[in-house]
């Protein structure tokens, strides 16, 4: 089992006090700050802002993640890419040349991820799966906090984690993420995991308690 990767979803934040967050977030050891773009067109939601991933990016040295669910990223990606992300995920769903913007955000010295639904088939993606150092693997529809893990996506886990050595890719699990299912799927190979409600956020515990213990 390798180190877990540990990713704060910062939908779930506390918006009146966002540098403080940061701040407790990154003291407590998080990994990443994952950061959920919504157009409430690709998804029926509205999420993190441009503005608040650079308020973000300017109170972290850590990495900073966005999760693009809108239409037609590659017309948008230049604005993530100043705002100072690291590694920025699309969707193959959300426009017609995925393997161009992967292009543009390598160029750019970033990390790029593919984002899969959980109604998207592995056979459809697999030919972009050596483009992209990052899969994110969602376990819930995306779009909304607090749902129920889909447990047919375990199968799809699976199938992704045997093609890793094939593909050189990184597997980070968004969505529901308890404590018990990031044991569980980190024995079986998923490197790291988005951290939400089910985890992080609204816990009578600190955050440097929660991720203490999801280190184990």
């Amino acid at each position: 089992m390798t180190e877990k990767i540990l990713c704060a979803s910062m939908m779930c934040a506390n918006y009146n006090h966002l540098e403080n967050e940061v701040h407790s977030l990154e003291n407590a050891g998080i990994d990443i700050f994952h950061c959920d773009v919504m157009d409430g067109s690709f998804v029926p939601n509205m999420a993190v802002s441009l503005q608040d991933i650079i308020s973000i990016r300017q109170n972290t040295k850590k990495m900073v993640d966005c999760h693009l669910m809108i239409e037609n990223p590659c017309e948008k990606v230049q604005w993530f890419i100043d705002a100072g992300c690291d590694l920025i995920y699309i969707h193959p769903e959300s426009e017609r040349f995925v393997s161009k913007t992967i292009s543009l955000i390598h160029k750019a010295g970033r990390l790029a991820g593919l984002a899969i639904n959980p109604d998207t088939s592995i056979d459809t993606v697999r030919e972009m799966l050596g483009l992209v150092d990052y899969v994110l693997v969602m376990t819930v529809n995306p779009g909304f906090a607090g749902q129920k893990y889909l447990e047919f996506a375990t199968e799809k886990i699976r199938k992704l984690i045997d093609l890793k050595s094939a593909y050189h890719y990184k597997i980070v699990i968004d969505g529901a993420c308890s404590p018990e299912r990031i044991e569980n799927l980190s024995h079986m190979g998923a490197d790291g995991f988005v951290l939400g409600t089910s985890a992080l956020f609204g816990k009578e515990k600190s955050y440097q308690e929660c991720i203490q213990e999801l280190r184990g």
